[in-house]
């Protein structure tokens, strides 16, 4: 057919899908669409990007499958070109997939009806919520962002919602703060938070007990899923296969999902890239330390809400001297309320003072790679240049396994680094020996029990 025959028929096309998407929608993903040719019943269309290519077989294949048989006929396929580098023109040529979104199975005519909407728990804590997070500088755009998709989720550009940070700085608050306020407006919505621990706890349940089709079918029942420490997912492939498969049911069926993590999709190690790639769909938002002044409003909201009294050069002094994290300002006042009461003290800038210090003190140093390794040797009684050998004894290997594992665990070194510090090992290496102490720990107590002494004593080694 000649060039305008295939721009014809891409036209007639763009016309009914323009008649069954909203409008942005259409000006969007349908637009930028360029047809090439039509021949053998297959039209060639070009799209901008591969993530481009995989949110249209993600959330519109029925559209443009019945559109296509519609227009040109039945049976006709299509192929997309694919623009991989934009500087070389380079391009790739990928057929659409032959799968079905469908969103009930039908028997005999006959809907199953999804999972019922019987009460959830949705394992939020009710102290976490919007007028308890206190707003400041480092955090203003997230709980700004936070307040616009609890007002209306899945219904913002915020979807998912991807919130990053260091520890302590109110990702799990603010993530629990939107579940409790959906709550609050829509009562009947199935909201859900999970740890992404006890995500994959359940899911290497599922398996073992054969019930993996019912843990699915549960979580593609929620309508807003918040996954905290999304991170925790790293080198595990089967659950972040399960679910990968989940995030797009969820997205393409209009639900809300809302992530954390310690760092942003760019910096997480043992990711599948098309789980980053959708990460980046919605919003990133940082959660910073808080600033000077913000740990002032932090430590003036606890201190009237628990009904106490701290001097103001007592509240400056904290926020001044105590930056890390939220947690650590509710500990110190903790600990100074404790000393007043117990030893009938004063309040007062030098019991202030002496608190701070002494947990300053008792801060452990940051564990090294060489710490975790001579704790670990020490544990299996291994010299501990046995790690860094080529042996494939049983007790080096996992030796080598659980000391990767651990500095994954408790540093900040990349995976690549790891290896290189640890016997030499490429990524890959360890990101297998994650996945399997992970696995490992999940189904053995014993073993379980083994991994939790080594951390007791390094975490002693470090006080």
């Amino acid at each position: 057919m000649s060039e305008l025959n295939h721009v014809g028929l891409w036209n007639r096309c763009l016309e009914i899908i323009r008649d069954n998407v909203p409008e942005q929608t259409y000006k969007t993903w349908f637009l930028p669409i360029t047809p090439l040719k039509y021949e053998d019943k297959t039209l060639v269309v070009q799209v901008p990007s591969q993530f481009f290519y995989e949110f249209l077989e993600d959330k519109f294949v029925d559209l443009l499958r019945k559109t296509l048989y519609k227009v040109i006929g039945e049976g006709t396929k299509l192929m997309y070109n694919v623009m991989v580098d934009k500087s070389s023109r380079t391009t790739v040529n990928l057929e659409s997939t032959p799968r079905t979104i469908i969103p009930q199975k039908k028997v005999i005519g006959k809907e199953i009806p999804q999972t019922p909407a019987i009460d959830l728990d949705p394992h939020l804590n009710p102290e976490y919520n919007f007028e308890t997070f206190i707003e400041g500088y480092s955090n203003k755009l997230s709980r700004s962002v936070a307040e616009a998709v609890a007002l209306n989720p899945a219904k913002t550009i915020f979807n998912p919602l991807f919130f990053y940070g260091a520890s302590g700085v109110g990702k799990t608050h603010l993530s629990n703060a939107i579940g409790t306020k959906i709550k609050e407006i829509y009562p009947d919505k199935r909201v859900l938070y999970v740890s992404a621990h006890l995500f994959q706890v359940q899911y290497t349940d599922s398996v073992r007990n054969n019930t993996t089709n019912d843990f699915i079918n549960f979580y593609q029942s929620i309508d807003i899923l918040i996954i905290d420490d999304i991170q925790e997912f790293a080198g595990v492939t089967k659950t972040q296969n399960t679910f990968f498969h989940i995030f797009n049911h969820l997205h393409q069926n209009g639900k809300q999902l809302i992530l954390t993590s310690d760092r942003s999709p760019a910096l997480l190690q043992g990711m599948e890239e098309r789980l980053i790639t959708r990460f980046k769909w919605g919003m990133v938002a940082e959660l910073e330390r808080p600033t000077v002044e913000l740990r002032r409003n932090i430590l003036r909201n606890k201190i009237h809400r628990d009904g106490l009294q701290f001097p103001e050069e007592v509240i400056n002094y904290i926020a001044e001297n105590v930056s890390e994290s939220v947690r650590d300002l509710e500990g110190i006042v903790i600990s100074i309320m404790a000393h007043s009461t117990i030893y009938n003290k004063e309040i007062d800038l030098d019991l202030a003072q002496r608190i701070v210090k002494k947990v300053s003190n008792s801060e452990r140093k940051a564990i090294s790679v060489d710490d975790i390794i001579a704790v670990v040797c020490k544990h299996f009684s291994l010299e501990t240049s046995a790690i860094h050998t080529k042996s494939r004894k049983r007790e080096v290997v996992q030796a080598r396994q659980i000391a990767m594992y651990l500095a994954k665990t408790h540093t900040d070194y990349s995976t690549a680094k790891i290896g290189l510090l640890i016997g030499n090992k490429d990524h890959a290496t360890v990101l297998h020996a994650c996945k399997t102490i992970k696995e490992l720990k999940e189904v053995d107590k014993a073993f379980r029990a083994e991994i939790d002494d080594i951390q007791t004593t390094l975490k002693k080694q470090g006080n």
